[in-house]
């Protein structure tokens, strides 16, 4: 919330409409499979034969493209990772877990029942839930960021519980290790031509000087390199060999520690 505060009015009147259309997407998918007892049984089949690690995955691809719409609002100029793209397969079992998960929170004893009485149950439950979303309180900025921020945290405080960053942790107990640039990113940065108006450009990986003139690579934070010297870097790694500054990356984890970290440092610029 502290970020949203931050969003200047067009900003947050924008990114309030972005996440009703999401939000409204996410509620016509869970209503499609809690309406129909073959897709029910087809979804929730598949959800039961992921593994734990599957299913923080498929919790973490949800979070990310939930993570998104806040920093497109922001002005932040990021592509979409690949890794955001959710089958519809997916998303159905996502919703429907999340959905199991906030009822075993608000009554753990509706869920006693057998498995082939949930569908009506939960079909319930979603109704009322519908019914209330329309009385009046979605038609607020408030009524309509709050479900959203609240799946947000949940969903994150879920993917940290399951030991989602387990591999990000590596970085600090294993030299070296480092996740390559998504490809798309790669694909987008801008070739411009060399101006030695300020002195010599060089080339941090290989210390040549750039000619004058000559095509090269300009990364986002603007540091200028050889293709030939940039690309065998972001094959390995997705920071600026000068600043650091880190480009997207495929892996969902990395994307999500990424992502989150820009929004917790633009929140506090803002507030400063």
């Amino acid at each position: 919330m502290t970020s949203l505060s931050t969003l200047p009015p067009s900003h947050l009147t924008n990114l309030t409409h972005t996440i009703l259309s999401l939000s409204h997407h996410h509620r016509r998918r869970l209503a499609s499979v809690l309406s129909s007892p073959t897709l029910f049984s087809l979804t929730l089949r598949h959800l039961l034969s992921l593994s734990l690690p599957q299913k923080t995955l498929l919790i973490a691809t949800h979070l990310l493209s939930l993570l998104h719409p806040l920093l497109l609002h922001r002005n932040h100029h990021s592509l979409p990772s690949s890794s955001a793209v959710m089958k519809l397969r997916d998303l159905d079992a996502v919703v429907l877990l999340l959905f199991l998960c906030e009822t075993h929170q608000l009554d753990p004893d509706v869920l006693e029942a057998s498995a082939d009485n949930w569908r009506e149950i939960l079909g319930a439950m979603c109704s009322d839930t519908m019914l209330n979303s329309i009385s009046g309180l979605w038609t607020c900025d408030a009524g309509i960021l709050m479900p959203y921020i609240e799946t947000l945290v949940r969903c994150k405080r879920f993917v940290d519980i399951m030991g989602g960053y387990n591999h990000l942790r590596l970085r600090g107990e294993k030299e070296g290790y480092e996740i390559p640039a998504a490809r798309a990113a790669v694909v987008a940065l801008r070739a411009v031509d060399v101006v030695n108006n300020a002195g010599e450009v060089e080339c941090v990986i290989c210390k040549e000087e750039m000619s004058e003139g000559r095509d090269v690579c300009e990364m986002p934070c603007q540091h200028l390199f050889h293709w030939k010297c940039i690309l065998p870097w972001l094959s390995k790694r997705n920071t600026c060999p000068f600043c650091r500054f880190q480009l997207p990356t495929d892996d969902v984890f990395s994307e999500i520690q990424r992502l989150w970290e820009i929004l917790v440092k633009t929140t506090e610029l803002h507030v400063a």
